[in-house]
């Protein structure tokens, strides 16, 4: 299912601070602008609520997960509200391992070659290359000349409708949205207007 989420566009809406009661609003705008992987991270205001509304009203092509996971306890938490996909920030071993015994989609964060390397060898499905401004373009395309063909790298934190382009064509294929797509406050129009400006931008890459 991811790769077919990541097919049919490599956008990952990281909803960072939603409410409970926005979830059905906001996820719908997000579904119908065109993003099939949505995340709530772990510290937002009562995720796991957020986790299994958006898990029940969203089709079954929209993969819905946890970001910000920071332990194996938490991992259960989310499977239990329904979440399909973990990611982190880090790339702890224990949190990793227990994300693939729990059959659940992995992307956890790396920001050294070895850390890439070392989630592979877990079971990662998708690199989160964090914080993607401090690192930009180029590292994506040196790492990628190095890492097993097929790797998945998200570049996360920074990633804006201008220069996803850039990264891009350095060999990335998944992209995490945070503040730039979603602020808490925002209307589900204001979301479906900044949605779709990186939906086009994704369209414009082809």
């Amino acid at each position: 299912m991811l790769e077919q989420a990541l097919a049919h566009n490599g956008l990952i809406a990281i909803l960072r601070g939603l409410q409970p009661h926005e979830a059905p609003s906001i996820g719908q705008a997000l579904y119908d602008a065109g993003f099939r992987i949505i995340e709530v991270p772990l510290n937002s205001p009562a995720p796991l609520d957020s986790i299994r509304t958006l898990r029940n009203c969203l089709p079954a092509d929209c993969l819905i997960g946890a970001g910000t996971v920071l332990s194996a306890a938490q991992v259960g938490q989310v499977k239990q509200a329904g979440g399909q996909l973990i990611v982190m920030p880090h790339s702890d071993a224990q949190v990793l391992r227990a994300a693939k015994a729990a059959g659940l989609y992995l992307a956890p964060g790396v920001a050294t070659p070895t850390e890439a390397f070392a989630a592979l060898a877990e079971g990662a499905d998708v690199l989160k290359l964090f914080p993607a401004e401090q690192m930009g373009p180029a590292v994506v395309k040196a790492w990628l000349a190095v890492l097993p063909a097929g790797t998945v790298l998200a570049p996360v934190g920074g990633v804006t409708p201008d220069n996803l382009q850039h990264f891009h064509a350095a060999g990335a294929r998944g992209f995490g949205l945070g503040s730039g797509l979603y602020k808490p406050g925002m209307t589900p129009e204001q979301v479906a207007a900044t949605a779709k400006a990186y939906v086009t931008a994704w369209h414009a890459l082809s």
